[in-house]
């Protein structure tokens, strides 16, 4: 098999150049370069506190860059808010998931997209369809679920993670943000959303995978930017580092 290089410019699927971020005198990201392509996953590495969620914010729309540009597709973009940022294809999968435990999968799948029916006048939710529509969705990128109308709040950790990530696959994701997905996890459970996360990159997706769990993102990636204390550290492909350099880039015990 033939490894994939990819290219980061302006011309990269997303583009993010000398981008800084000031809270009042506090300096969260100072001239961070950061990019990736369809078909690669790419971890952002670094420490609690090392400026990874500031980066993914500001892609996101959450907080816009103090100064630098982010580049869509080649094009300079102003993302101004979530929705903007899911509106052109950017899904964030949040540590968090924002997820409802009480309501059913295919409820949390369709959460703020619903289909409804209407019956004369009044619209009705497709609960029918719904179902339908999130249990072979998540079947066609490999997640197995038992039942769409199963109440989100019984699943695991692992689960609930495939959800997430199989509605952003579903909704026309072109870059899928993964926060921390194996926090927390088993070992088993981790295994099974490393591979939905292979199963994404070969579905042609752009994934950014966040955490500062090395050996995770070293099975999966194939790229890896390292930033601390808000400053970009370095890029480097897979098979360029070991995990242990990886580590030490992390830690500041060894320059890049």
């Amino acid at each position: 098999m033939v490894e994939k290089k990819f290219e980061h410019n302006r011309n990269s699927l997303v583009w993010m150049e000398n981008i800084s971020r000031k809270f009042g005198t506090i300096t969260a990201l100072q001239d961070v370069n950061f990019g990736v392509e369809p078909g690669e996953v790419r971890a952002l590495l670094g420490d609690n506190g090392a400026g990874k969620s500031t980066l993914i914010k500001v892609l996101m729309g959450v907080y816009p860059p103090t100064t630098g540009q982010i580049y869509f597709q080649g094009q300079p973009v102003t993302i101004g808010s979530p929705y903007q940022a899911r509106s052109i294809g950017i899904e964030a999968v949040y540590q968090d998931l924002a997820l409802i435990d009480l309501m059913s999968i295919a409820r949390n799948f369709f959460l703020g997209r619903e289909m409804v029916k209407k019956v004369g006048p009044v619209g009705f939710l497709d609960m029918r369809k719904m179902n339908e529509i999130c249990r072979s969705s998540l079947h066609d990128i490999g997640i197995e679920i038992r039942s769409a109308s199963e109440r989100v709040g019984s699943l695991s950790g692992g689960e609930r993670q495939s959800i997430a990530i199989g509605r952003g696959v579903y909704f026309g994701a072109k870059v899928l943000i993964l926060d921390e997905p194996t926090s927390a996890l088993s070992v088993a459970e981790t295994r099974k959303v490393l591979s939905y996360i292979d199963n994404a990159r070969e579905r042609n997706l752009a994934v950014i995978f966040i955490t500062h769990n090395v050996h995770h993102v070293y099975l999966v990636a194939d790229s890896y930017t390292v930033i601390r204390q808000g400053r970009h550290v370095g890029t480097y492909f897979k098979g360029e580092l070991s995990e242990d350099d990886i580590a030490d880039l992390i830690t500041g015990d060894r320059e890049s």
